[in-house]
């Protein structure tokens, strides 16, 4: 007598053990492969669209009605003045929304929790509304813009567990900087926790909301000043000896203009650097020029109140074993001493 076949039970369903496909009882009662579904299996690419497409309309139903509507929601989620309602099961892809949401009451068969951004600046409540949708659905990619890429790259560093989401935000600051913006990035990174040894591109505090990625946009803001400014303002051709001047400002003056603002830090590893080049020949005299006059500039700028002195000198020879034959120091301007008559 022969034995029928063996189920196994998942979440309530009874599978065929050692069935490669779904199958369903004919009328002799035995367990055969449905004859529709082994030929969708079977041809050419058609099961992989099949399960592409549903997985999809899964996806889409989540976001629409899961995230937007807020159906069937077992979580009230406060963030400021907002409250969203929205789904435990979800929002544990997200190790931060785990931790609130075990140590949170329920109430009213409704869990609910409270998200404090007062101590993160950088995040919106678009930016974190965006990482929270990516929870759901990989379509709050797109809503990622240059104007809310920081935001949305600081609350998907805050929630965790979305990579791709805080990689793709990153790319789009990354890409958002230029001439326009630089000084939005300079207010910045002049924000960021950071050493002050001025030997290279200043190492970033790991408390930081953003994580490894501030040293990255740091690293690529050092860049941008470096090598890609004087590139867009054409500092490395050839000036035009007797033309007349334009009213609009020129290459080297829009160059001392942004270097009147960057970070101490940022401005003496860029100046010393050798890959900072603002003439055809590249020479240590153009740059101890450049620097003489941007620490002039820097007195109306952001060395203004201070109380430090900044001063620039140039190492004759000093660049012939590799190092920078340009040095910037910084240092406490001495007060004044008062004589008091008797």
């Amino acid at each position: 007598m022969s034995s029928g076949p063996s189920y196994t039970s998942m979440n309530g369903h009874h599978i065929p053990n050692g069935s490669a496909s779904y199958r369903v009882p004919t009328p002799s009662g035995t367990i055969a492969p449905h004859p529709d579904f082994r030929q969708a299996y079977h041809t050419n690419g058609y099961s992989q669209n099949i399960h592409q497409e549903h997985d999809q309309k899964i996806v889409n139903h989540l976001y629409e009605n899961g995230f937007k509507q807020g159906e069937y929601a077992d979580i009230l989620l406060h963030v400021h003045q907002n409250v969203y309602r929205l789904h435990a099961l979800i929002l544990s892809r997200s190790p931060f929304l785990v931790h609130l949401m075990s140590t949170s009451p329920q109430v009213n068969g409704l869990k609910t929790i409270d998200v404090q951004l007062d101590r993160e600046p950088e995040i919106t409540l678009e930016g974190f509304y965006i990482a929270l949708g990516y929870l759901y659905s990989s379509h709050s990619l797109h809503a990622i813009q240059p104007h809310n890429a920081r935001a949305v790259l600081a609350a998907g560093c805050l929630l965790g567990g979305m990579e791709e989401l805080c990689e793709y935000a990153y790319e789009t600051c990354k890409r958002s900087i230029s001439v326009d913006t630089i000084n939005s990035w300079l207010e910045f990174i002049d924000k960021l926790p950071a050493t002050s040894s001025g030997t290279e591109t200043p190492d970033v505090s790991p408390i930081s909301v953003f994580g490894f990625y501030a040293q990255r946009i740091r690293d690529d803001i050092f860049h941008f000043l470096v090598v890609t400014l004087p590139e867009i303002l054409e500092l490395h051709s050839t000036p035009n000896n007797g033309t007349p001047s334009s009213p609009e400002p020129t290459g080297r003056e829009v160059l001392l203009q942004v270097f009147s603002r960057v970070p101490f830090e940022m401005f003496k590893a860029a100046v010393e650097s050798p890959n900072f080049q603002i003439d055809v020949k590249g020479s240590d005299q153009a740059r101890f020029k450049f620097a003489k006059e941007a620490i002039e500039a820097r007195k109306r700028g952001i060395a203004r109140g201070s109380g430090c002195e900044e001063t620039v000198v140039l190492a004759f020879g000093g660049g012939n074993s590799g190092g920078s034959a340009v040095h910037i120091t910084r240092k406490m301007r001495k007060r004044p001493l008062w004589k008091v008559n008797s």
